[in-house]
């Protein structure tokens, strides 16, 4: 009898935690520092995109790496050779809200900011 208790306490307590860690990490990401981002799809993978990106001042260098995305049906959406804006947040390299951008008549593939 005192096992069952002692399990249910630990499962009950290890929810909390859980819980609150969840809460912790929805709070800490509201209020990073969002950017903008803007590059050119490489690769396409079921791990995310593979971007040769721009410089972001004050989050990262221009350099092509692959970043996770939020929504997995962006993986369905985006092509290789699209050039793409997402926003990303400081501390965290997933790319959200990712928006293919159509080209102009400049040949450039996205507004410049």
């Amino acid at each position: 009898m005192m096992t069952r208790k002692s399990a249910l306490v630990a499962v009950l307590a290890l929810a909390c935690v859980f819980t609150v860690n969840s809460f912790a990490q929805d709070k800490a990401k509201g209020k990073a520092k969002s950017y903008t981002f803007h590059g050119k799809v490489t690769a396409v993978t079921e791990k995310g995109l593979t971007v040769n990106g721009e410089k972001v001042e004050g989050w990262m260098d221009a350099m092509t790496m692959t970043y996770p995305v939020d929504k997995p049906d962006v993986l369905k959406m985006v092509k290789v050779g699209d050039q793409i804006m997402a926003t990303v947040y400081e501390g965290d390299t997933t790319l959200h809200q990712v928006m293919t951008m159509p080209p102009d008549k400049s040949g450039k593939q996205y507004p410049k900011k």
